[in-house]
């Protein structure tokens, strides 16, 4: 793996989009929101994900530049049409016109279909903390579940996320999926060639894997078993159903050459207006006298501190900005390859940060 300056792979990222005919402004959010994931250490949903991205953009499965659609119902229900576009500018769009409405409403529910991938949930949480807004977000994705008791892949992994400003750099940013894993990391993992941990997934028969191509034909594991799984079925409802966008085994991967349909990904967000509820400061005081009193329990034998959710990321992000983002030889070549294609070139590795 060799170490690249985040700020040649942003430049990079942004002139391969623009050049590939995405407008400005969309190509901003898009590599945002890649490059944030790579600071952050959840590299599964970065710029990696960028040349599955430029293939649907050509073969028109997805839309470059939507026009998305906002239908306010009322200042506490926006539904948004994404026009088939990137899920990253159409979440990006759809939270900015919401954060508009919360303000003045106290609560707004985002509903989304005709969507796509829309990288992390953690992204346009944070995006609402930088407004003193409170976040929930939720997203389906293409079958990567088996219901439980079952061997055959049926929800998405149907991520959900949580974002709480504290009156600092460092919200509270808690974002898991409904699965044991990310079947972001197992596609990673199959890209690198490596094994995966025992437990995440079951192959096609519904017998344990530790391979991530038979991981992918078969089902990543809920989290916590049935209770994962009841979770992921919460998700599909309030993102497929809702939203009106596709659900369970409708909603296509952008993955899958043999697909011809749109995936019509489905998302849903709350957004709080803290002011409305109480004195922000007031809130900030509370959330913070709350965060030191949780890090200030007596530490379990093997621990030296106890972190809550959003410190780590703000850690490696202030880590990786100084010393810059790793990509595996796989990942580094197959951004090499796409470079002349849209007229740009693919930084070189810092030499000094090369590792082996």
């Amino acid at each position: 793996m060799n170490t690249y300056s985040e700020g040649k792979l942003r430049k990079f990222c942004q002139g391969v989009l623009e050049n590939a005919g995405m407008m400005k402004e969309n190509a901003e959010v898009v590599t945002d929101s890649l490059l944030r994931a790579n600071l952050e250490g959840v590299d599964s949903h970065g710029i990696s994900r960028l040349s599955i991205y430029l293939k649907r953009f050509s073969d028109g499965r997805i839309t470059i530049n939507p026009s998305v659609g906002m239908n306010e119902k009322s200042p506490s229900v926006l539904v948004v049409d994404g026009d088939n576009g990137l899920g990253h500018v159409v979440s990006y769009k759809a939270i900015k016109k919401g954060i508009e409405l919360a303000k003045e409403s106290g609560v707004t529910a985002i509903a989304v279909k005709n969507s796509n991938h829309f990288g992390t949930a953690s992204y346009f949480c944070q995006l609402a903390c930088e407004e003193n807004l409170a976040c929930i977000g939720f997203t389906n994705s293409p079958p990567g579940i088996a219901p439980w008791g079952g061997k055959e892949a049926f929800f998405g992994t149907n991520p959900m996320a949580f974002g709480f400003p504290t009156g600092d750099d460092q919200p509270v940013i808690i974002d898991l999926s409904t699965s044991i894993v990310a079947r972001g990391k197992i596609i990673l993992a199959e890209k690198q060639g490596h094994p995966i941990p025992d437990g995440w997934a079951i192959d096609a028969n519904g017998e344990p894997t530790s391979d991530p191509a038979a991981a992918l034909g078969g089902s990543v594991l809920p989290l916590g078993g049935a209770k994962g799984s009841a979770l992921a079925l919460a998700v599909e409802i309030l993102t497929g159903l809702m939203t009106g966008a596709a659900f369970g085994p409708h909603v296509k991967s952008i993955y899958e050459d043999h697909e011809k349909e749109n995936a019509n990904v489905g998302h849903f967000f709350i957004l709080m207006d803290i002011e409305k509820f109480m004195n922000l400061q007031v809130f900030f005081d509370s959330i913070q006298n709350l965060l030191g009193e949780m890090k200030a329990v007596p530490k379990a034998p093997g621990n030296d501190e106890i972190r809550y959710p959003g410190e780590r990321r703000k850690r490696e992000r202030d880590k990786r900005e100084e010393k810059g983002i790793q990509l595996s030889d796989s990942v580094a070549n197959e951004l090499k390859s796409i470079a002349g294609t849209y007229g740009m070139e693919f930084p070189e590795p810092s030499s000094s940060e090369q590792t082996v």
